[in-house]
């Protein structure tokens, strides 16, 4: 790397956002460099189950699922209770299932429309996945697809600083492993570098409720996107928006996934006894659970659920971890997993109840006769868990970072965990899939975006500088 090097488009972070970005610009022509800390892309996508909703596809209307974008956009107002940017998140909605076609069709990403459940807050199937349902399978999709597009990453390489001329961006300083300093030049900047989860005191000041929290997600959100953003003048919103998750298995790092609790799972205390309607959101439930005494839940459910599970592989995971519990009825599963036996039962009576329509269930939760749960039982010790953050730097419907003026930066595009999400301010708001919802679809719209600025820029004579 010498003193000289410059491109047309640079973007910090190689995970979902910034590959897609990369792409995007690829596609468009434009040379892009994209600078890794790390030495393997990851990011927080390799971390999650690769999930990616959409809205009207033409997989959906052959299924006989009726979805539109404006319907897609009603949910996720409705789980955020009208905190969203309305715009915002019609805007993503609107781009979900060029999203897909474009990657799967275009790039070779293995995405196919998911059968079987519901998550929280959408209305209709529309999810989305790899064969395996990984983080870690999409992520090496995404990192075949820029391989065979030419794109350059350079790993071993964490930014410092954003180097600018007043708003302008014109390049950026990195460090390599020892210890040497570079810079680069580029004509338009994308950061796609995550939040800040992994900082103790940004997570302790803007969402103290989940300080003492475990933290499941990549050691890079740091916050860097942030702190350069508000030095240049950037807007930020909803620093208290995250995912958190009320799963993740205790002592193994492996999240138990929520379609054990859609359809007909329920969590219980250290004294046996149910605590909330888990159905809510497995992003708000994390809270509830670290909530209760030690931090700590059972997740309980039967060989139903197991075997629907076994579809994923962080519940295959679980099961070779020794994380999952099992026996041939209630009373037995109660004295393996050390619950009071009499409240466990009770407990378990209560649900059974409430699946037959006999009484209703005290925190409002909806069982189905489906959800009768039945031998042999199987349980997973979980806590409380902060995945990433949904907050960030402020941008419009083309990725341009915003001013607090409201006026847009000439050059400087963000997505993914670095920008504004669309789960309003807290962790309610959070509906499966924003995160890589908006870290492809703004991923593509930046680097789409810039590519489109750059091709179209001219000096002070009119004379065209850049040729995409």
């Amino acid at each position: 790397m010498t003193d000289n090097l410059h491109f047309p488009i640079v973007i910090v972070g190689a995970g979902g956002t910034g590959l897609t970005a990369a792409l995007a610009a690829s596609d468009a022509g434009v040379d892009v460099l994209v600078i890794e800390r790390d030495a393997t892309p990851l990011g927080s996508t390799a971390m999650s189950t690769g999930l990616i909703p959409a809205s009207g596809t033409p997989e959906q209307a052959a299924a006989g699922i009726v979805d539109t974008p404006e319907l897609f956009a009603a949910d996720i107002a409705a789980k955020t209770k009208g905190e969203v940017d309305p715009f915002i998140a019609f805007r993503v909605a609107q781009e979900s299932a060029d999203t897909i076609a474009w990657l799967r069709d275009s790039h070779g990403v293995p995405l196919e429309l998911i059968d079987g459940f519901l998550y929280p807050g959408h209305s209709v199937r529309r999810m989305y996945g790899t064969p395996n349902r990984t983080g870690g399978e999409l992520m090496a999709a995404l990192e075949s697809a820029c391989a065979n597009a030419g794109v350059m990453v350079l790993t071993n390489a964490t930014v410092d600083s954003v180097l600018h001329d007043g708003d302008r961006v014109t390049g950026l300083r990195y460090r390599r492993p020892d210890g040497a300093e570079e810079e680069i030049g580029c004509d338009a900047l994308i950061l796609a570098c995550s939040g800040f989860a992994g900082d103790a005191a940004m997570v302790a000041r803007f969402i103290p409720e989940m300080a003492a929290a475990t933290f499941h997600g990549h050691p890079g959100n740091k916050g860097d996107a942030i702190r350069w953003g508000e030095d240049m003048g950037a807007a930020v919103a909803d620093m208290g928006a995250y995912q958190g998750h009320g799963g993740l298995a205790v002592g193994h790092a492996i999240p138990i996934l929520w379609p054990l609790i859609m359809e007909g799972g329920f969590q219980v205390n250290l004294a046996g006894q149910r605590f909330s309607d888990e159905t809510a959101g497995y992003s708000e439930q994390a809270a509830r659970v670290n909530a209760q005494p030690e931090h700590i839940a059972w997740s309980i459910f039967d060989e139903r659920l197991h075997r629907l599970m076994s579809d994923f592989d962080d519940y295959r995971d679980a099961l070779s971890a020794g994380a999952v519990v099992s026996a041939d009825s209630i009373e037995e599963l109660a004295e393996k997993i050390r619950l009071p036996v009499d409240a466990l039962v009770e407990t378990c009576a209560m649900a059974a109840a409430s699946a037959r329509g006999e009484r209703v269930d005290p925190f409002g939760r909806t069982f189905a006769p489906a959800h009768l749960l039945e031998p042999p039982y199987h349980a997973a010790k979980v806590t409380g868990a902060l995945f990433h953050t949904q907050g960030g730097l402020v941008i419009d419907g083309d990725a341009r970072v915003m001013k607090k003026d409201g006026t847009s930066f000439p050059n400087l595009y963000a997505g993914g965990g670095a920008a504004r999400g669309i789960s309003g301010r807290g962790a309610s708001g959070y509906m499966a899939g924003n995160g890589l919802l908006t870290a492809t679809t703004f991923g593509k719209i930046a680097g789409r975006t810039a590519a489109s600025a750059l091709a179209t820029a001219t000096d002070t004579n009119g004379v065209q500088t850049i040729q995409a």
